[in-house]
């Protein structure tokens, strides 16, 4: 796919140029509102720095969770800032709005090497908006603030599925380029989609079936096997005709999985043994047992260790592997040993050689909990949905239209 890189953007100079990037830094927060997993500042840093090294005067917009009715304090990108600005090694100022009065202002006063985080930019409705017309006027207001001359780097893999302003829209505006980590992105999903070296094992977990449908059936005709684990599973079981006593269960896609067992019956594997408790919480005692014999009156939070033996042998011979989504509940120590050793087999076969990715979202979040050097696979993705939606084969809003002809800049 033919997209701008930010190489183009550096060999054409953009000393004293002002710079609009669309970074992900969407973290996760703890009820104090401090950062458990800084994985999405990190990986934003590299585009940033090339940039701010290079003389640019930077605005970067990002958003971080889901605000319902505008600002909301909770989710001010305030922690975020601070984070940003510890490992670029300079300050990070923080606009008081998304693209208000304090916006325009900082973004006017900036210098070469400056950089200004705005304000979540799911603060304001038009970035989600459905509506073109909403959306575009937003849009503008964004590429205001880096004109006249101004260039756009869509650096936020995370949200590129998503047909919003400042992913979207700010592209038809400005001239445009994808950053370090979408072009590095683009160039993995591509090999996992074209060039795929079997044998193909995809590892898929998380609560919902219904997340992953669509990726199972695109999957299922290209993957040698799919292991399927997580609070998925159960939906699974319950379509061959287990009771799952008190666990998750998506009762409206139990005939879809008993289809999708009938029809890929070769290529779905499912646990044979599961971790249960009394109750979802850290401190319940677990206990295992065959994944035909839950307890009514207890709930399953891991795979079991006879099936983590079984998918790591499988995972042992692959070549090329898939992973997204925990295959329990790892934040619990009691229930993490599914997780640790899917992991640890994808690893396995990373050191023999395997082509490994790490599907984003929870898979990534869970690497690091547990402390699994991230090096060890070929790839951790920063963007689960996208990632998904990719190897769907559907089309990305935000790397199509960086395929799109250059704008002349005259809207903008």
């Amino acid at each position: 796919m033919g997209v701008p890189t930010l190489k183009e953007l550096l060999d054409e100079g953009v000393s004293g140029r002002a710079v609009l990037v669309r970074s992900d830094l969407n973290v996760p927060l703890d009820e104090d509102g401090a950062i458990t997993d800084s994985g999405r500042i990190t990986a934003s840093v590299p585009t940033l720095k090339a940039l701010l090294d290079a003389g640019a005067r930077l605005v970067v917009t990002a958003h971080l969770g889901r605000p319902k009715d505008g600002p909301d304090p909770k989710l001010s990108l305030a922690p975020v800032a601070a984070a940003l600005g510890e490992q670029l090694g300079r300050h990070v100022q923080l606009a008081g709005d998304v693209v208000g009065t304090d916006a325009l202002a900082r973004a006017e006063g900036l210098t070469e090497g400056d950089i200004l985080l705005l304000e979540n930019i799911r603060f304001d409705k038009r970035e989600t908006s459905k509506n073109d017309d909403e959306r575009l006027s937003l849009a503008k207001q964004l590429a205001e603030l880096v004109s006249p001359g101004g260039a756009f780097v869509s650096d936020g893999f995370g949200v590129v599925h998503r047909k919003q302003a400042s992913v979207y829209d700010v592209a038809t505006l400005l001239p445009h380029y994808a950053g370090t980590l979408v072009a590095d992105e683009i160039k993995v999903l591509e090999q996992l989609t074209t060039s795929t070296e079997r044998p193909y094992a995809v590892v898929l977990g998380g609560s919902k079936v219904s997340d992953k449908l669509g990726v199972i059936e695109s999957l299922a005709t290209k993957a040698d096997s799919i292991v399927i684990g997580g609070g998925m599973c159960f939906t699974f079981l319950a379509a061959q005709g287990y009771s799952v006593g008190k666990s998750l269960l998506e009762e409206h896609m139990v005939e879809t999985c008993r289809n999708l067992l009938d029809t890929y019956a070769d290529v779905l594997r499912l646990p044979g043994d599961i971790v249960v408790t009394e109750k979802f919480a850290a401190d319940s005692a677990p206990q295992f047992v065959a994944a035909n014999a839950i307890p009514d009156d207890m709930i399953g939070l891991d795979i079991g260790p006879g099936s983590v033996k079984r998918f790591a042998a499988l995972l042992s011979n692959a070549k090329t592997v898939f992973w997204n989504g925990p295959m329990g509940v790892f934040e619990f120590p009691a229930y993490a040993a599914g997780t640790r050793g899917v992991a640890e087999a994808i690893v396995a076969a990373t050191q023999k050689g395997a082509f490994s990715v790490v599907g984003g979202g929870d898979s990534a979040a869970a690497v690091r909990a547990l402390k699994i050097p991230e090096d060890a696979f070929s790839h951790i993705s920063t963007g689960g949905g996208a990632s998904l939606e990719y190897l769907e084969g559907k089309t990305l809003p935000g790397i199509e239209v960086l395929a799109s002809e250059q704008p002349t800049g005259e809207d903008s």
